[in-house]
């Protein structure tokens, strides 16, 4: 919106040519977010108290998380309002890939909060079933994925990364692998979402990565330099990621132990799937299970937990996901959270590396 109201104007006054780059309102867009977030957190979570949406907590679960019993949740409806508000304030409205991104983002929220209100507000302590849920997030990422690989102008292709030439032509077989990556996103940083702050930092880092990611991917020159991919209209998709990063770093000033809020399904479940719709943009899904490894591994565990348990009758985890483990082995819940943004950290600089091996 400011791009189209502010860029005319710079034919009387120059300083107004800043908005024509991506750069300057991704900056712009990550401050709104932040400064959002800063300014309507404390009233927002005033208002979730009222109502009395408070997170339940499960009594199987290592003992010092009852203590975080009626901790207002559904603090995700923050994370969006400062993920799209400001994407819609900065970003080149007429990029098709900005309405993708947003639109999907905040279908994937109403899941979530659909999930959390049956939770919360109505007592129901399963929210929606497996079986709704999952619906839910495939119909959604179905058609994420359909409008992807009808408004392409790539090729439908799945590229490997550190190799210049490897490549596998999916064709129409790109929206079901497409719509897998976005719901198995969704689904492993909702899982990580058990610890204060511990799905905020990786999905921050990720965030970050991908902004500079999708910036390369839509600059023809750099592409071409890099030997990626280009992708017409890509780079747009920076301030949508700068977006992102920012209102996670927001809501952690909330979020941080102990946490005043949680972000429950109406967050995590948005931020997983923003994540992977811009993977899947810019032709970087491998990257994200590397970038995002704190999900797959958390995502992973609880796989390998459910599988043994059927198959064996043991556990292969004190608890799953894996930082509830790490927590009943006797770690201090901020000694996992640290730790798992280390890793994070250490991922995203890999990531990054494979732009130069390629």
């Amino acid at each position: 919106m400011l791009y189209y109201l502010l860029y005319p104007l710079h034919t009387q006054h120059g300083f107004f040519n800043v908005f024509k780059y991506i750069t300057f309102r991704t900056f712009g867009a990550g401050i709104t977010s932040v400064l959002l977030c800063m300014l309507i957190g404390p009233s927002y979570i005033r208002y979730l108290q009222r109502k009395q949406m408070g997170q339940a907590i499960r009594e199987d679960g290592p003992k010092t998380h009852l203590s975080k019993k009626g901790t207002p949740t559904m603090g995700g409806g923050l994370i969006l309002m400062a993920i799209v508000i400001p994407t819609l304030l900065w970003a080149d409205l007429s990029n098709k890939n900005i309405w993708i991104s947003v639109i999907s983002t905040v279908l994937f929220g109403i899941v979530g909060y659909l999930d959390d209100y049956k939770k919360v507000v109505l007592k129901n302590s399963k929210g929606l079933s497996g079986r709704q849920k999952l619906l839910g997030q495939v119909l959604i990422a179905g058609f994420t994925a359909y409008l992807i690989y009808v408004t392409r102008d790539t090729p439908p292709v799945l590229k490997f990364p550190f190799f210049k030439e490897w490549s596998i032509y999916l064709g129409v077989l790109f929206i079901p692998f497409a719509a897998f990556v976005i719901v198995g996103a969704s689904n492993a940083v909702n899982l990580t979402d058990g610890l204060d702050g511990l799905a905020v930092g990786p999905t921050m880092t990720t965030a970050a990565t991908f902004l500079i990611l999708a910036y390369c991917a839509g600059h023809v020159k750099i592409a071409e330099y890099l030997q990626i991919p280009y992708v017409s209209g890509a780079g747009e998709l920076a301030v949508f990621c700068g977006t992102i990063a920012a209102a996670c770093l927001g809501f952690l000033w909330f979020n941080t132990y102990p946490a005043q809020v949680f972000m429950g399904d109406v967050g995590s479940l948005a931020l997983g799937a923003a994540l992977a719709i811009v993977a899947v943009i810019t032709k970087n899904e491998i990257l994200l299970a590397l970038c995002g490894g704190v999900f797959v591994i958390e995502a992973l565990s609880v796989m390998a937990q459910v599988a043994s348990f059927k198959i064996t009758g043991k556990r292969v985890l004190r608890m799953a996901p894996i930082h509830h483990h790490f927590e009943l082995k006797g770690w201090a819940e901020p000694k996992v959270i640290v730790r798992f943004w280390i890793i994070s950290i250490l991922l995203a600089l890999v990531t990054l590396s494979t732009l130069k091996l390629r």
